[in-house]
C-alpha cells in the first residue's frame, strides 16, 4: 500500500478493492478445497469419526482450541505407553535371571547323566545282545512250527490216506489236497543250497500220494461193479473220486476200461431185453411189448430198434457227462494236470479234448449194441422185396445217422454200422428198382386206346411220390438235395417216360402228341410239390411238354386251314410277293376266280359256327382241359394270322385294279374291257374280315 499515493482518492479505492479481492479469493480457494474433498476419503472419514467419538459441540471456543486439545491427547497417550513399556522391561529382567538359573541346573544334570551312562554302558550292551539272541530264537521257533505245520502230516492222517478201512470222504480229499500241495512246495526247497530236506520230503509225499491214489483206484473199481447210471442220484463221492483219479492217467484209463466193459455188457443185455422181452441177466423187466413183436413190419421194426439205440446213446452220454464232466471242467483240468505231472504217459499232443474223450467212452460202451443192431437190420433189409419200403428204411437209417453224428462224431462204431446199413439198404433198393423197371418196360408195349396215362406209369408215379415224401423228411442239406435225389429219378421216372416215348412213335397224330402230353403232365403234377429237389427233372419235362404242345398246335392249325378251305388260297398266295405284277397275276389264278372264291366263302361260313367245338373235340382225350383250350386258342391265333394275310392280299388286288382304272392311257381301254366283261372285286366275293374270324373262334 505504500506504493499508492494518499492524495489520489481513486488510486486508494483501487487498492482497497484489490486487497478485498485477494482476501475473498483466498477464502474462496479454501472453501473450494474443503468442498472438493469427498466424504469417502479415508482420512476425512477417520477425522470425522474421531470428532464424533469426542462428543464435541461445535462452538467457537472448540474450533479455536481443537488443535491444542488433540496434541494434548497425543502427548498423554505417549506417556501412558512409555510407562507400560517400563513395566515390561522390569519383567524381562526377572525372566532373564530365571533362565540363567535354569541353564546352570541343566548343565549339572547333563554332567550327572553322562557319568551314569558311562557306568551302565557294559550292562546295556549285554542286555541288547541277549534281546537280539532271544528274537533270533523266536524266529527259528516260529519257522520250525510253520514248517512242521505245512510240510509234515500227522501219523493218523497218513494212515487215513492209505488204509482201505477208512472211508473216502471230505476229510480224505482235504488231506489229499494238502499232500499234493506239500509235494508241489517241495520244489521250492530244492532250489536252496541244502537240498537234502527237500528230497526227503518229496520222496515221502510221493509215497503218500501213490498210496492215496491206489486207495481211490480200488474204491472206484469196486463202485463200478455195482454202479447204476440210470439212477439219477449217483454218489457224489464217486464223481469226486474220478475227478481226482484223472490226475493219474494210467489209473484213470484202467478204471475207464473196466467201466466200459461193464457198461457194454449192460447195454447189450438191455438191447436184447428190449428186442425179445427177456434179459440174459434177468435184471430188465419190460412194461411194453418187445420190439420183435413188430418184426413183420420191417420199417417199424427197424425204426423201433434205431429209436432205442438213439435213446440209449443219449441217456448214456448224459449219464457220463454227469459222472465224468463237471460244470467247471474238473475232469479236463485233472487229466491235463496228470499229463503234465506224468509226461511219459501223455501223448505227443499233450492236450486233452474232453468232448472227444467223452465220445470215445460212449462209443466203447455201445459197441455191442451196434454189433447186434447191424445184424438185425441187415436181416430185415435182405428180406424185403418192396423198393419203396427199402428206400424208406434207407432214409430212416440216414436220419438217425445224421442225428447220432452230432452226439458221437463220425468215427464211432454206431456211425460205422449205420453208414454200412444205409449203403446196404440203398444197394438193395437199386437192385429191386432195376428189376421192377425191367419188368415194367417189358409190360409197357402199347398205349391205351384213349391215349390216357398207362396204368404202369400211374403206379410208377405213385411209387415216386412215396419216395419223394420219404426223402423230403430226410436231413440231407438243402444245397445238395437235388443232386442227391437225381439218381432216384433216373432209376424210377426216366425209364418209364422213355418207354412212353417209344410207344408214342407208333401212334398217329394227334394221338401221338396227346399221349405224350398226358404222360408228361402227369409226371409234372407229381414232381411239382417237391420242386426244391426236382428242379432239373421238371425243367426237362417242361421242355417235352412244350414240344408236345407245339406238335398239337401245329395239328390244330392244319385242321383249321383244311376244314375252313383257307389252305388252297394260302398255298397259291404264299409264293407271290406284294408287287403290282404278282397282285395282277392273282386274279388269273383258278382259286381266285369268282366261282371258286364263292365256294371257298361258303366252306368258311360252314366251318366257323362249330370251329371251336370241332377243334376241342380233336383234343378231348387230353387229361387237362385247360391245356386243350390253350392249344386250340394258339392254333386259332395262327389261323387268324393266315386269314389276315389272305385278306390283305385280296384288298391289295382290288386296290391295284382301282389304280389301273385311273391310269390315263391304259385305263380307258381297261375300263371299257371291264365294262364289257363286268368288273368283279375279290373282297366283295370273299367278304369275311379278320375281326369277325377272331370273334367267332374266341
Amino acid at each position: 500500500m505504500s506504493g499508492v499515493p494518499k492524495d489520489d482518492p481513486e488510486s486508494y479505492e483501487d487498492g482497497i478493492a484489490g486487497f478485498s479481492g485477494l482476501r475473498s479469493s483466498a477464502l474462496s480457494n479454501k472453501l473450494n478445497g474443503v468442498l472438493s474433498v469427498s466424504y469417502t476419503d479415508s482420512e476425512i472419514s477417520d477425522a470425522l469419526r474421531l470428532l464424533d467419538h469426542r462428543n464435541a459441540i461445535n462452538t467457537p471456543h472448540l474450533r479455536r482450541n481443537l488443535r491444542l486439545d488433540l496434541q494434548k491427547d497425543v502427548i498423554e497417550s505417549n506417556a501412558s505407553i512409555v510407562k507400560d513399556f517400563g513395566q515390561v522391561a522390569e519383567q524381562l529382567k526377572r525372566i532373564g535371571s530365571s533362565i540363567a538359573s535354569l541353564e546352570q541346573c541343566c548343565a549339572s544334570m547333563r554332567h550327572h547323566v553322562a557319568a551314569a551312562r558311562q557306568d551302565n554302558a557294559p550292562v546295556l550292551d549285554e542286555a541288547t545282545a541277549l534281546l537280539d539272541q532271544r528274537q533270533g530264537l523266536e524266529k527259528k521257533r516260529q519257522l520250525l512250527a510253520a514248517f512242521q505245520k505245512h510240510f509234515v502230516l500227522p501219523e493218523e492222517d497218513i494212515m487215513r490216506l492209505s488204509t482201505s478201512t477208512e472211508a473216502i470222504d471230505d476229510s480224505f480229499f482235504a488231506l489229499l489236497t494238502r499232500i499234493k500241495q506239500i509235494h508241489s512246495d517241495c520244489r521250492v526247497l530244492l532250489g536252496g543250497e541244502n537240498q537234502r530236506l527237500g528230497l526227503e520230503l518229496m520222496e515221502q509225499s510221493s509215497r503218500n500220494l501213490n498210496s492215496a491214489y491206489q486207495k481211490l483206484y480200488s474204491c472206484i473199481q469196486s463202485e463200478f461193479q455195482t454202479l447204476d447210471l440210470e439212477n439219477p442220484r449217483i454218489n457224489a463221492s464217486i464223481r469226486r473220486s474220478l475227478y481226482t483219479l484223472a490226475e493219474r492217467p494210467a489209473l484213470f484209463e484202467s478204471c475207464l476200461n473196466t467201466f466200459s466193459e461193464t457198461r457194454e455188457q449192460n447195454l447189450t443185455d438191455s438191447f436184447y431185453a428190449a428186442l425179445t422181452g427177456s434179459s440174459i441177466s434177468q435184471q430188465h423187466h419190460l412194461m411194453t411189448k418187445p420190439i420183435e413183436y413188430h418184426a413183420h413190419d420191417a420199417l417199424r421194426y427197424i425204426g423201433d430198434m434205431l429209436a432205442w439205440v438213439h435213446s440209449a446213446t443219449v441217456s448214456e452220454r448224459e449219464s457220463l457227462e454227469t459222472l465224468f464232466i463237471s460244470e467247471v471242467g474238473e475232469t479236463i483240468q485233472s487229466v491235463r494236470a496228470g499229463q503234465y505231472s506224468e509226461p511219459c504217459s501223455a501223448s505227443d499232443d499233450n492236450s486233452f479234448n474232453g468232448e472227444k474223450a467223452l465220445n470215445t467212452l460212449v462209443n466203447r460202451n455201445v459197441v455191442g449194441v451196434a454189433r447186434a443192431l447191424r445184424q438185425r437190420v441187415e436181416q430185415a433189409v435182405q428180406g424185403q422185396d418192396d423198393s419203396v419200403a427199402v428206400y424208406k428204411i434207407a432214409n430212416l437209417i440216414s436220419f438217425y445217422r445224421v442225428t447220432l453224428a452230432k452226439l458221437l462224431g463220425v468215427g464211432s462204431s454206431v456211425m460205422e454200422a449205420l453208414s454200412s446199413l444205409e449203403g446196404s439198404a440203398r444197394r438193395q433198393f437199386e437192385t429191386l428198382q432195376s428189376d421192377q423197371t425191367a419188368n415194367m418196360q417189358a409190360e409197357l408195349t402199347q398205349a391205351p386206346s384213349d391215349s390216357s396215362v398207362p396204368a404202369l406209369l400211374d403206379d410208377s408215379l405213385l411209387q415216386l411220390t412215396a419216395l419223394m415224401k420219404s426223402y423230403e423228411s430226410s436231413l440231407t442239406p438243402v444245397g445238395s438235395r437235388e443232386e442227391d435225389f437225381a439218381p432216384i429219378l433216373s432209376q424210377t421216372l426216366k425209364p418209364v417216360l422213355d418207354a412212353c416215348q417209344t410207344i408214342a412213335r407208333n401212334l398217329d397224330a394227334p394221338s401221338h402228341g396227346i399221349f405224350l402230353l398226358n404222360c408228361y403232365l402227369a409226371a409234372r403234377k407229381t414232381l411239382q410239390p417237391f420242386v426244391h429237389f426236382t428242379q432239373l427233372s421238371l425243367s426237362h419235362i417242361e421242355e417235352q411238354i412244350q414240344l408236345s404242345t407245339s406238335d398239337l398246335v401245329e395239328y390244330q392249325h392244319h385242321f383249321f386251314l383244311h376244314v375252313s378251305g383257307l389252305h388252297p388260297l394260302l398255298a397259291d398266295l404264299a409264293p407271290l410277293s406284294d408287287s403290282a405284277t404278282d397282285l395282277r397275276a392273282i386274279r388269273t389264278l383258278p382259286k381266285f376266280q369268282p366261282a371258286a372264291l364263292t365256294e371257298a366263302k361258303q366252306t368258311l361260313d360252314d366251318f366257323l359256327p362249330s370251329a371251336s367245338i370241332d377243334a376241342l373235340e380233336n383234343l378231348k382225350e387230353l387229361s387237362d382241359s385247360n391245356v386243350a383250350v390253350t392249344i386250340s386258342s394258339d392254333a386259332a391265333d395262327r389261323f387268324c394270322e393266315d386269314f389276315e394275310f389272305v385278306e390283305r392280299r385280296l384288298v391289295a388286288v382290288d386296290e391295284t385294279l382301282a389304280t389301273d382304272e385311273n391310269d390315263s392311257d391304259e385305263g380307258q381301254e381297261t375300263k371299257a374291257q371291264e365294262q364289257e366283261e363286268g368288273r368283279v372285286l375279290l373282297k366283295g366275293v370273299y367278304p369275311r374280315t379278320t375281326g369277325e374270324i377272331r370273334v367267332l373262334l374266341s
